[in-house]
Formats: structure tokens, C-alpha cells, sequence
């Protein structure tokens, strides 16, 4: 009695993997996790103090489909500021996360049986809000030594007939890949020859290092803009993932129709997280400043670590807050008895033995690798690291 399009929707292996670490920590159990997406920041005071507020004024009642116009506004004032990107509210909507921008945009462009291109490695969501939409996700085996980022070529390449759009992720998870303006230019060309949307998400933007910028493709020209659907929110930015606030920015008819859609949905995101969003965006920057600073302190203490351990090597991430490990030299190894072949029965031995919890590359379409957060103390990131060193000692 279930749709065929439910049966070929595969579960979320990051939330699974988290779920089983939280069971594990109920049994009493002393799990480290590197596995969820998810800053360990508390929601700064101030947008709390905005959320408590406006429930005390009594913004508990519905809103437009699009969002609360006031925060619609302070958007694109951020959008202007930050990225030098001109919009009107009536070209930007707020949804319930950026996971539920990604996918009323989908549904808003997509026609049964069209195409969207994406990277692989690809966040593990990505190609099953595509199938929800009734799109087919296409994907390109990216290169390792490109960072795993799409190049215009590989792109003009993988177009055809059917092609709607592309979806482009930087900063990227899993990869923490950060494109340049010089590529997006390339990319934007391309998309511009071909008349195809592409779908931006820009939900890493602040967390770049090293001197690294965020470019939106949408700044390359007026044509790429018009075909850009930006897709940001306020989860990892300002440690707001249970509020559920993302945005979506884009030329009026889409935004229109995504309006539509949402207010059939779900009518519009809770008033409440909406006002806290107000509250994040007139937010000092001193509180995401603070934030910044030690995710990259946990990065560079990380990828030091990964240095001294011969086994592994890993993609120097540029953004984010992952580290994506190549574990090609411990596959078809033993350890405590156990042949490891894939990187999800390094995951499980890894969470069974050695109480470490990380996401196994397969769930992003690349069976070699594993990715780490650094969205964790310090203290944890050590214990964790000493962990996984001892266990490959293990291995033989």
C-alpha cells in the first residue's frame, strides 16, 4: 500500500548513524560523535530574546506563504550586503530549513522524469528530495584532485535534452570545497548557453578559512542570476538547526510558485522561528565572529592530527566544518577480527568498538571515504582522534 516513490526513498544514513550514538550514550555508553551536521553552540541570547518576545506580543498567528515581510526585507538587505546581490522581498521566501527550500524549489521547477545535475560526493539528501520532486539526479564522478568540484567541462558534458538544472553546493558538504569566481564563471556560461536553473546552496557561506571567499554564482551577471536559486538559513550560521529557518532567493515567478506550493504545504514557517530569524539578522557579529574563530581553531587541530596518521589522507577543507578522510589503506584489513571492506563497516566498527560515531562516504556516493564534523568541542575532537588512531593500530 505504499507509493513506489516512497520505496525508492533511502533513509538519511547521518541522522540514522547520530540516532544510533544517542542509544548507545543512553545505555551509558561514553560516544564520541562526528557524525551530525550540527553546530554544538547553543542559539545565541539575543535571538532567543526575539523568539521569547514576539511570543509575549503575540505573533502566534499566521503569516503570508513567503514570510514575515520584515524579515523578507532584512534578507535582502543581507543579500545586498554580504553578496552584493539586489533583490525585493517579493523575490525571496522563507521556508521551514534550507532542506525545505531545497525541496519546494524542486517541486516549484521540476517536470516528471527531468534531470538535475550534481556532484558526486553530494550531500546525502540531495538526490532524494530530487526523486520526492519526481526529477532524476545525475551524477558526476567528480576528481579527487579538483577537491571533487564540478568543472564547466564535466558539465557541458553531462547536459542533454532533459537537463533542468544544476545543483551546486559551496561551501561543500561533505567535502568543505569552496569554488572561485574564475569557476563559477565557467560553470555560470555554461548554465547560460543551456538555459538551465541552478540550484545554490549557500547555507555554508560564513564558514569559510584561510583567507577563502564565498562567491555566489549569482553575482557572475544578470543572466545567471536570473536562472540562480539561492537557497540559504540561519541552522549553521547562528546554531539555530531545530528552529528550521532557510530562505530562498530568485526571479519573481519562481518565487511566486514556491509561495504557492508552501502555502498548501505547510501554509508558511512557524511565526515564532521567523521572529527569532529577525532577531539573528540584526544579531551583533561579534556572536557568529566568536563562533568562527573556533571552528577554525577545531579544523586546524584536526587536520594536524589526520597529518600524523599515515594511513589516512583527506581533502584540506576550505569551508564547512568537516574533514573528508581517505580510508582507502584500511579497507580489506582486519580489525578485532573483522575484515573491513566498505566504509560503512568502518563506521559500525568503528561506533561498536571504539565508540566513535562518523559518516561512511558511501552516503555520499563515495565508498573510500568518511567524513568527520569538527562541530564538537575540542575535548571531544582529541578523545575522539586518540580513538580512531588506536583503532587503526588494530588493523592488520
Amino acid at each position: 500500500m505504499i507509493s513506489e516513490k516512497a520505496k525508492n526513498i533511502q533513509p538519511s544514513m547521518t541522522l540514522a548513524i547520530t540516532a544510533k550514538a544517542k542509544e548507545l550514550v543512553m545505555q551509558g555508553h561514553d560516544v564520541v560523535g562526528f557524525g551530525a551536521g550540527e553546530p554544538d553552540f547553543d542559539t545565541p541570547i539575543p535571538i532567543k530574546k526575539a523568539a521569547i518576545e514576539a511570543i509575549e506580543a503575540g505573533y502566534t498567528k499566521y503569516t503570508p506563504a513567503t514570510g514575515v515581510l520584515e524579515l523578507r526585507e532584512l534578507i535582502a538587505t543581507k543579500l545586498k550586503k554580504d553578496n552584493n546581490l539586489d533583490y525585493t522581498a517579493d523575490q525571496i521566501i522563507v521556508n521551514s530549513g534550507a532542506k525545505h527550500s531545497l525541496s519546494t524549489a524542486f517541486q516549484t521547477i521540476l517536470n516528471s522524469g527531468e534531470e538535475v545535475i550534481m556532484a558526486s560526493p553530494y550531500w546525502v539528501s540531495y538526490p532524494e528530495i530530487i526523486k520526492i520532486a519526481g526529477g532524476v539526479p545525475v551524477i558526476i564522478q567528480t576528481k579527487e584532485s579538483n577537491n571533487f568540484k564540478i568543472t564547466a567541462k564535466e558539465l557541458e558534458a553531462t547536459i542533454t535534452d532533459k537537463t533542468k538544472a544544476l545543483l551546486l553546493n559551496s561551501p561543500s558538504n561533505p567535502i568543505g570545497a569552496v569554488y572561485s569566481r574564475e569557476e563559477l564563471e565557467s560553470i555560470a556560461e555554461v548554465a547560460v548557453n543551456h538555459n538551465i536553473y541552478v540550484i545554490s546552496d549557500e547555507i555554508y557561506e560564513r564558514l569559510v578559512y584561510d583567507g577563502n571567499q564565498h562567491i555566489s554564482i549569482a553575482e557572475i551577471s544578470p543572466e545567471i542570476k536570473h536562472l540562480t536559486i539561492l537557497i540559504n538559513g540561519m541552522s549553521k550560521d547562528y546554531a539555530m538547526t531545530g528552529w528550521r529557518l532557510g530562505y530562498t532567493a530568485g526571479n519573481s515567478e519562481v518565487i511566486k510558485a514556491m509561495g504557492n506550493i508552501q502555502g498548501h504545504a505547510v501554509s508558511h514557517p512557524s511565526s515564532i522561528t521567523q521572529y527569532a530569524g529577525i532577531g539573528a539578522l540584526n544579531c551583533n557579529e561579534e556572536v557568529f565572529l566568536e563562533m568562527h574563530k573556533e571552528y577554525d581553531q577545531r579544523r586546524k587541530y584536526m587536520v594536524e592530527r589526520l597529518d600524523g596518521m599515515k594511513s589516512l589522507s583527506y581533502i584540506y577543507p576550505q569551508g564547512a566544518f568537516y574533514v573528508f578522510i581517505n580510508i582507502s589503506k584500511l579497507l580489506n584489513k582486519t580489525y578485532n577480527g573483522k575484515i573491513i571492506r566498505t566504509s560503512l563497516e568502518l563506521a559500525d566498527a568503528l561506533l561498536e568498538d571504539s565508540k566513535v560515531a562518523l559518516v561512511p562516504g558511501i552516503a555520499f556516493g563515495i565508498d573510500t571515504f568518511v567524513r568527520v564534523s569538527y562541530a564538537t568541542t575540542m575535548e571531544e575532537i582529541k578523545k575522539g582522534l586518540d580513538r580512531i588512531e588506536k583503532f587503526i593500530e588494530l588493523g592488520v
